[in-house]
């Protein structure tokens, strides 16, 4: 019989749901058309670390925009485990619900700051075809994440990370172990043994917990491909 630990990193929740994340950075004119998201009137509001944005269940009334801060969405296994479905970053557009209420949960990581526009106004047909597009992406995403092994996942979390922040081979994450354990269905032991692996091996440097540096992002790239 599998540990608990064992089943925890054998079970990748392929629950991308209907809540699903544009990445689409929305922060420039240029960016905002790509997007389809119209120079509506807004909101902005702040959330403090680990405050709760919208809860499961909750009728979806609003899109978000991340100005600063990060936003983690997940849902709730039935064993009462929690599965993160998504890290939402500076850009990044997050809270469309397909049938109308919220299937996961969304939290700030840290003290965030959100743009939030009703969804009336953001759901043109363009920024519909826009969503879509990266609800497919994530989907194969973990799809892929769930062939890897343990040190893949985190090589393309790193990789994934790094692209999105744009902050060159230096990566300070918000997010804690816990977190990135329960994005990429792992125990925090093995996201600990694994970035320790990583840095051994000459691939990354551990500045502190949450920053790390690429050193050969070209090795890391192999090692997912």
């Amino acid at each position: 019989m599998n540990s608990p630990a064992r089943q925890r990193e054998n079970t990748m929740s392929i629950h991308s749901s209907r809540e699903f994340v544009a990445l689409v950075p929305i922060g420039h004119n240029d960016a905002v058309a790509r997007s389809g998201m119209p120079r509506a009137i807004s909101q902005t509001a702040r959330y403090a670390k680990d405050q709760h944005i919208f809860d499961q269940g909750e009728r979806a009334g609003k899109i978000f925009r991340v100005q600063s801060g990060s936003v983690r969405l997940y849902h709730l296994l039935a064993d009462g485990r929690r599965q993160i479905s998504a890290f939402c970053l500076p850009g990044e557009v997050f809270g469309f619900a397909q049938q109308g209420t919220h299937e996961l949960y969304a939290e700030a990581i840290e003290d965030t700051a959100l743009e939030a526009q009703s969804l009336q106004e953001t759901l043109t047909e363009e920024n519909l075809h826009a969503v879509l597009a990266n609800f497919f992406s994530a989907q194969t995403h973990l799809l892929v994440l769930g062939r890897q092994l343990a040190c893949e996942r985190l090589a393309s979390f790193l990789l994934d990370m790094n692209r999105r922040l744009g902050a060159g081979n230096r990566v300070k994450l918000a997010m804690s172990r816990n977190d990135i354990a329960d994005y990429l269905g792992l125990t925090v032991e093995t996201v600990s043994r694994g970035l320790s692996r990583l840095q051994k091996d000459g691939l990354i440097r551990l500045h502190d917990a949450r920053s790390i540096e690429m050193m050969k992002p070209h090795a890391l790239v192999g090692m997912v491909e």
